[in-house]
């Protein structure tokens, strides 16, 4: 009968040279990163503001904020776009008392990135830039959604908390 609350946890990456992309692989990108979740969040809307108290959160990436040599442009443009929709969407739903929020991930330990972690030298580089010296796991990306879901969380809006072992603040 209701929405409390909604989280866009959807991404996909198709990794190789931004020059090999096709036009499909970039229109599968942005149809499952970013149109997913500008569709999703405005046809939930109402559903929201009638909960009196919604909760939003989109995953992004550390992408958005950062390159990196593993990912892809794309990817990475996908990630920004959901980044900057939270942060608007949080000062435009804000009165409608709907939070907005985002989680940014660096690497976790999903499908995702498997192809990526089980390349040694790509994992020492991935270690070696992350303070907390290793790869992040599912739960801990869930714990954090968590809280930004629970009254816990009920004046934070319009924000974009790093899931990272540090990355973001290393700056490297």
């Amino acid at each position: 009968g209701g929405l409390d609350i909604l989280v866009n946890n959807v991404g996909s990456n198709i990794r190789k040279s931004t020059l090999d992309y096709t036009e499909e692989d970039y229109q599968k990108l942005m149809s499952i990163n970013l149109e997913s979740v500008w569709d999703l969040m405005r046809s939930c809307y109402s559903w929201l503001k009638a909960s009196g108290n919604g909760a939003v959160v989109n995953v992004s990436s550390v992408a958005a904020q950062r390159a990196i040599r593993t990912s892809t442009a794309v990817y990475a443009m996908t990630k920004a776009a959901v980044e900057q929709l939270t942060r608007f969407l949080a000062t435009e739903w804000g009165p409608d008392n709907i939070r907005v929020n985002a989680v940014l991930p660096w690497y976790i330990a999903t499908p995702l990135v498997q192809s990526v972690l089980e390349d040694e030298e790509k994992l020492k580089n991935i270690i070696a830039r992350t303070p907390m010296q290793r790869v992040g796991q599912p739960e801990e990306v869930a714990r954090a959604v968590t809280f930004l879901c629970l009254p816990a969380a009920s004046y934070v809006t319009g924000t974009c908390l790093p899931v990272d072992g540090g990355f973001l603040a290393l700056g490297s």
